[in-house]
């Protein structure tokens, strides 16, 4: 087991939250749950029949018969009204299991919530946004991926946070200054040690010109100017930031380049392509895509993930739950 999964749960492990799991009907949601409890990861709360999901320590809610339902019903209205929802609405609103999974989050009858094993990144993100909106302070939800590569001697022992790797399509200078920003903070919430953050660019500190460059530039600026003390630099290209004999060529004296450990892509496109080569390639365990920006915590899930793929995500996720309330 690699290093950055152990420290996560060994942490989930010293405070169990509890994370809901609205996949029920997947296969691997359900082994995964009786991996996590089998560990004393987390408490697990899955959404879906009752009859038909049978794991010992697992508790297993029907949202078409909870308690709770109207509850969550009436205070999903209330949150809606201005959006003009009405409680008849609400209450449809609610049969989908990932809205009353959310409404779980927000109500306090669970810490976090992990779904899209069978579900798009819009069916987990858009109840997060409408229910628990974002942390305060923040002004763009991001997405990453904690990625492990084994037998690598680059980033922090193979580890690296890529971003953003699922949610923002083409960011601006601005916001891709803020994801930049936002991935430095959860690389030192769960590493513990100094992000290096690279900008990413096919240009090396001025190599090639081009409006895209010249946008990721920018925001290497605007970080500059917003995180004076986090060491970031770009543009540049991934071999720049990532190999030292490479950085001293294009990018001498940086204190990022051959030694990044935060990736942050210029879109959407370099960035999903980018962890899914590695992934593949490399053979890199892929954890995520982890939410940042949200009040609370929700995570996603790539629907290529395997057991040990929700598994490593529900402790992270227990882990955020415990970094939240601390």
């Amino acid at each position: 087991m690699n290093s950055f999964l152990t420290r996560m749960k060994q942490a989930a492990q010293t405070d169990l939250k509890t994370i809901v799991m609205p996949e029920g009907e997947d296969p691997r949601t359900v082994e995964a749950a009786r991996t996590i409890v089998k560990e004393h990861l987390a408490k697990i709360i899955i959404l879906g029949d009752p009859a038909e999901i049978d794991v010992a320590g697992v508790s297993v809610i029907d949202p078409e018969n909870a308690d709770r339902r109207e509850a969550y019903a009436r205070a999903l209205c209330e949150l809606r009204a201005k959006k003009g929802m009405t409680i008849e609405q609400a209450r449809e609103t609610i049969r989908d299991a990932t809205y009353f999974a959310t409404m779980m989050v927000k109500m306090g009858d669970a810490d976090g919530l992990v779904s899209g094993a069978c579900h798009s990144t819009a069916d987990t993100l858009r109840p997060a946004l409408q229910i628990l909106k974002t942390a305060p302070g923040t002004r763009i939800v991001s997405s990453f991926m904690m990625m492990v590569v084994p037998e690598c001697d680059l980033g922090q022992n193979g580890t690296f946070i890529f971003a953003d790797i699922g949610l923002n399509e083409y960011p601006d200078a601005e916001q891709l200054s803020d994801i930049a920003i936002s991935s430095a903070t959860s690389w030192k919430a769960f590493m513990g040690t100094e992000p290096k953050v690279a900008m990413l660019s096919y240009s090396s500190k001025g190599s090639a010109k081009g409006e895209h460059v010249d946008l990721v530039r920018e925001a290497s600026e605007l970080v500059s100017r917003k995180s004076p003390d986090l060491l970031c630099d770009g543009e540049m290209q991934l071999d720049t930031a990532l190999v030292r004999s490479v950085a001293e060529l294009k990018a001498p004296g940086s204190a990022v380049a051959g030694a990044a450990n935060v990736l942050i892509f210029p879109n959407l496109d370099a960035g999903n392509i980018g962890y899914k080569l590695v992934q593949r390639l490399a053979g890199a365990e892929a954890y995520g895509p982890l939410l940042q920006g949200i009040a609370k915590p929700v995570n996603d899930l790539s629907r290529g993930c395997s057991v040990d793929d929700i598994v490593g995500v529900v402790a992270i996720t227990a882990v955020q739950a415990q970094m939240a309330e601390a």
